[in-house]
């Protein structure tokens, strides 16, 4: 029997796990995930087990970009946000991962574009075929940055299929799974198995309540300035105390 309305029953919708909690899950595998490069030796159980851990991450931020899209009053003004602290990450990102300044960013960008691709996907001025061109070249665009198209990809699908919790999730595993474990596991074998990790965010859609949490000017920001924050206090830790 398909799920109908919401992603929940009644129950969960009163006692299930709201946006905060999300952010707070979502910030706590990022921290990790990314801590692994400059404090955990590659190769080993613990980098293998948090790397597992941190692939809730992404999809977590992507959900919570894709609910904010659909309970924003200003979509100009969160759209002009992202790319704010786009633009705010892309050094400490690179600076961290030691990559080129212009042939990489973070995933702040994948997330603006993504956003971007969903207000083109619920455009209703468009037809199908112009939609289609417009959410390719978000994908395009978004090529070098962190979680790259895969990103702007499970945006769209989280916010399409808001209402329809099984093709929501059929669409998140398809394109987690062709896009990013399948060619993981062609390039680099069972190394990066940990991928599969991405799996483990469905339980928290399926508990996620469509509640905000308790919401104020210092919880709204702290949520964006983490993700410069923390990589420069990765930064600084592993150049000055390794």
């Amino acid at each position: 029997m398909p799920i109908l309305k919401s992603d929940r029953s009644l129950s969960i919708a009163s006692t299930g796990v709201n946006a905060n909690v999300l952010k707070i899950v979502a910030i706590i595998a990022m921290f990790f995930d990314h801590a692994t490069l400059a404090f955990i030796p590659e190769g080993t159980p613990l980098n293998w087990s948090v790397h597992f851990f941190g692939r809730l991450a992404a999809p977590l931020i992507c959900y919570l970009i894709a609910e904010g899209y659909h309970y924003t009053s200003n979509k100009k003004a969160y759209t002009k946000r992202l790319f704010l602290f786009a633009l705010i990450s892309h050094f400490p990102y690179v600076l961290y991962y030691n990559l080129s300044i212009w042939k990489a960013t973070s995933v702040m960008w994948s997330l603006t574009l993504g956003l971007i691709a969903l207000t083109i996907a619920n455009h209703k001025k468009l037809n199908l075929y112009a939609k289609s061109a417009l959410i390719l070249a978000c994908c395009l665009a978004a090529y070098t940055a962190n979680w790259n198209y895969i990103a702007v990809l499970w945006i769209v699908s989280f916010g399409v299929f808001r209402d329809q919790f099984d093709k929501k999730v059929v669409a998140y595993v398809a394109i987690g799974f062709f896009l990013y474990v399948l060619p993981g596991i062609q390039e680099y074998g069972a190394a990066v198995s940990y991928r599969f990790g991405f799996l483990m965010a469905i339980v928290f859609f399926y508990l996620y309540n469509r509640q905000p949490g308790k919401r104020n000017a210092f919880i709204k920001w702290s949520f964006y300035w983490f993700y410069p924050a923390h990589l420069v206090l990765l930064l600084l830790l592993s150049t000055f105390f390794l």
